[in-house]
């Protein structure tokens, strides 16, 4: 998580991942999954996989929703707030990749079982 430069959207994704507030990501299920896809500021790029980032609904919208990119994405530079990257497991992400489909409909049912803080 970049909190060096997006200090409250990485503090705000990292809660959400230990539950500490008394709810989080831990059951929550990925309701959209498109191969191939693609505001504290806007400084870190989509320039690779694996680049965590807000979703939103125009300006001002961040909540608590998120993608992981699977290829580069500049076309979204300027408008969803990178706040870190996959250091380990994109092949978790790969395997989510392939049960997406044009529409973003998932194939099967995608949880997230379990999450938590990396410690360094």
């Amino acid at each position: 998580l970049r909190s060096d430069v997006v200090p409250k959207t990485a503090e705000n994704f990292r809660q959400l991942c230990t539950g500490e507030q008394g709810f989080g990501f831990k059951g929550s299920i990925f309701h959209r999954i498109i191969p191939g896809f693609m505001d504290e500021n806007f400084k870190l790029q989509h320039t690779e996989p694996g680049i965590l980032s807000m979703a939103n609904a125009g300006p001002n919208t961040n909540g608590s929703q998120f993608f992981i990119t699977t290829v580069a994405c500049p076309w979204l530079d300027n408008a969803h707030v990178v706040f870190g990257k996959v250091v380990e497991g994109m092949e978790v992400v790969k395997a989510i990749e392939q049960l997406g489909s044009r529409s973003g409909r998932p194939s099967k049912m995608v949880v997230v079982a379990d999450c938590n803080e990396l410690k360094e």
